[in-house]
């Protein structure tokens, strides 16, 4: 059986992809949502289980301890990972999945599979709109602000370990949406991904 693709999109905060995953997620029913397991607490709206596996500190270190993560970082004073077994079931049984992670767990999985991962970075079109989208968000202080900007130069600087860049315009997440889209198709149809088609198909002959 063919393996799933693994489809890493990271983004840094205030890029959108809380927008726009969920566009890309409504295209591609077939296709699993990895839900990362973070020691923040929830924002309003998201769900647990939803949005995140909202877990203490104590349960996420144990979790490491015993093997259960694929990757794992802390990001702006809290922890964020992917759990392992689910996620190789997925794969095995042929089932596409969509990890919505930052850099460093990005790097871990492209370790970890580089000849599956298909690595997105989903990116806004400027400094000045990612400031005023986080800014705009209301919900941290200037200080929190002040990290996540910082953070996001770091991430950017990883670009170009990525196999891809989307830009994420503002009030154009739908376009956003289809262009990660049309990644994923050509990924799917991309040679390296059935070096035994010519051997099978001549054993038919």
């Amino acid at each position: 059986m063919k393996r799933g693709l693994p489809i890493v999109i990271s983004a840094p905060s205030g890029a959108g992809k809380g927008t726009v995953i969920p566009l890309v997620m409504q295209a591609l029913p077939d296709a699993a949502y990895s839900i990362s397991c973070t020691t923040r607490e929830p924002r309003p709206g998201e769900q647990d289980g939803v949005n995140y596996h909202f877990i203490s500190e104590q349960d996420f270190e144990a979790r490491v301890r015993d093997g259960q993560m694929l990757e794992y970082n802390r990001y702006v004073d809290h922890m964020y990972g992917t759990p392992k077994e689910q996620t190789e079931r997925w794969l095995s049984a042929g089932t596409d999945v969509v990890f919505e992670i930052d850099v460093n767990g990005a790097m871990h999985i492209k370790e970890s599979l580089p000849a599956e991962a298909v690595l997105i970075m989903l990116l806004p079109p400027d400094y000045a709109t990612l400031e005023a989208r986080l800014r705009g968000r209301g919900t941290d202080d200037d200080a929190i602000v002040r990290q996540r900007l910082e953070a996001a130069l770091t991430e950017i600087e990883y670009l170009p370990r990525y196999d891809y860049f989307v830009i994420n315009h503002t009030g154009k997440a739908e376009e956003a949406a289809r262009q990660i889209l049309a990644i994923i198709t050509a990924e799917r149809h991309a040679c390296r991904r059935c070096p035994d088609f010519v051997k099978e198909f001549k054993a038919k002959i």
